[in-house]
């Protein structure tokens, strides 16, 4: 099996905040604001990470800061995290993984949207590409990185890593508790819609490979018509539902 054919790379949405604007003028300047766990604020320049914490440069000193010691990093996010949405979206899976490793090798572990976003964008690219045993490591690594954070994206990611090596029940698990919740959902915000529209292209793999082609293609409706934030997840779907039509004869009641 295929998985570039059979599994939708995971499309990042790269959501620009208020405090993100604020963050790029900061950095502009060369200066990001530290925000530590005894409510002090810093500014300072991220210089990257280390395995003991984050590099800083704070005027002329330059300081590692414990990661322990951070509650929050506002900063601008890195041409590389933008270059590696892109190119996934676009299909050129090699220029999307250079560019998500070199934010990860130097952002790993910040407490950011889009450093965590890229160690998940990571383990996507490679489930893409078909080399599961380096998505595992990338998904694993995220979980450490960022333990208790937003766990539903990795556990999608995990399922389809399930589904490649036939563990199904396994996949079920992971995507159970997001289909659930999407299912109670009537008009939820952009990234819980793409994450929603993912598990259910997921789920519908799973009922195709499983022989429910009818559940499969009603999974698949779902992402096209009710969770289609996921462009390339939505663009998949639409292929396997077009597949089970017209070559299985399959519609939905």
């Amino acid at each position: 099996m295929k998985l570039s054919r059979c599994f939708a790379p995971r499309q990042l949405l790269f959501l620009l905040t208020a405090s993100l604007i604020t963050s790029g003028v900061r950095a502009a300047l060369g200066q990001e604001t530290v925000t530590l766990r005894n409510g002090q604020t810093e500014e300072a320049s991220v210089l990257g990470v280390t395995p003991s914490g984050i590099k800083l440069q704070v005027g002329n000193a330059v300081m590692v800061q414990p990661f322990a010691n951070i509650a929050q990093v506002t900063m601008a996010t890195p041409p590389e995290y933008t270059a590696a949405v892109t190119a996934y979206e676009q299909g050129d899976l090699q220029k999307a993984l250079s560019n998500a490793e070199a934010v990860v090798k130097s952002y790993r572990g910040l407490p950011t949207d889009w450093a965590r976003g890229a160690m998940v964008a990571l383990g996507d690219i490679y489930v893409a590409l078909g080399e599961l045993p380096q998505a595992q490591t990338a998904y694993t690594d995220c979980q450490v990185a960022y333990p208790g954070t937003g766990v539903e994206d990795v556990a999608v990611g995990l399922a389809l890593i399930d589904v490649a090596n036939k563990n199904y029940d396994a996949a079920r698990g992971k995507i159970g508790p997001v289909l659930a919740e999407a299912l109670k959902q009537e008009s939820p915000p952009a990234a819980a819609g793409a994450l929603y529209g993912r598990a259910f292209y997921a789920s519908g793999r799973i009922k195709e490979e499983t022989g429910d082609l009818t559940g499969a293609l009603e999974d698949y409706l779902r992402t096209v018509a009710v969770f289609p934030q996921d462009r390339v997840a939505a663009a998949s779907s639409q292929e396997r539902a077009e597949v089970l039509r017209k070559e299985h004869g399959i519609a939905v009641p």
